[in-house]
């Protein structure tokens, strides 16, 4: 989602929302009917997205672009629905501000597209500055952001952690019995060894110069921890 969101409501009524220094405009249009799936929605949010915004539900913390849930709540509060909102998300991914390389003012074109846009957009307008959503409980360890804001609950499955991707193995069955070495060299080089029955070229190859070493090893130690275990309750 760009830096900036143009919040679409009839051209009688515009008015102007701030948040965090950046203005939301109103324009004139109707709110886009959802047709979306959430939960798959999710999934792409969480993969796609969370290494960037906060959203409480995703349990994804990251500051690099808008908390989706203080600029939602605040659409709400003015009266906006769900369907307006989905439009806004859709509308923002379509059309962000032009590049210039900085992620915190604008996001890369084509994020995600078609179907997959209809999913996210309708997710983020289920969940964002909703009253009441509390997210998934992650664990009181200092590994647990890290995951979370680097999108990979998205694509896989660890219990603890309330993430339910399937797009990768599932860490609950591949992780215990592993080295804290053999751990971070999947994250750092994904395709040095490819679990069976998933393509390689999948994972991002990038995580070992986007996630600092001192977050890396929060990581590795996290996963260590948790992967196996039921979900646990942040204390």
């Amino acid at each position: 989602m760009a830096r900036r969101m143009l919040m679409p409501r009839g051209a009688a009524r515009r008015a102007a929302l701030a948040l965090s220094g950046i203005t939301l405009l109103t324009t004139s249009g109707c709110g886009v009917a959802q047709h979306g799936s959430v939960d798959r929605g999710r999934q792409l949010f969480t993969s796609k997205c969370a290494t960037c915004h906060t959203l409480k539900d995703a349990g994804s913390t990251a500051q690099i672009g808008p908390n989706l849930d203080a600029a939602f709540a605040q659409a709400r509060a003015a009266g906006e629905d769900s369907d307006t909102i989905a439009g806004v998300v859709k509308a923002q991914v379509e059309n962000p501000r032009p590049s210039n390389g900085n992620a915190s003012v604008s996001m890369p074109a084509g994020l995600v597209s078609g179907k997959d846009l209809e999913d996210v957009a309708s997710y983020v307008a289920s969940v964002a500055g909703a009253p009441g959503i509390k997210g998934p409980q992650l664990p009181n360890d200092p590994g647990a952001p890290v995951f979370a804001n680097n999108g990979c609950s998205g694509c896989h499955t660890l219990k603890a952690a309330g993430a339910s991707g399937t797009t990768g193995p599932s860490l609950d069955e591949v992780i215990p019995g592993m080295s804290a070495a053999e751990v971070k060299k999947s994250i750092v080089d994904p395709n040095a060894k490819i679990t069976k029955g998933y393509p390689s070229g999948v994972m991002p190859q990038t995580f070992g110069q986007v996630i600092s070493p001192q977050d890396l090893n929060a990581l590795v130690k996290f996963l260590l921890k948790y992967s196996g275990k039921q979900g646990v309750k942040q204390k």
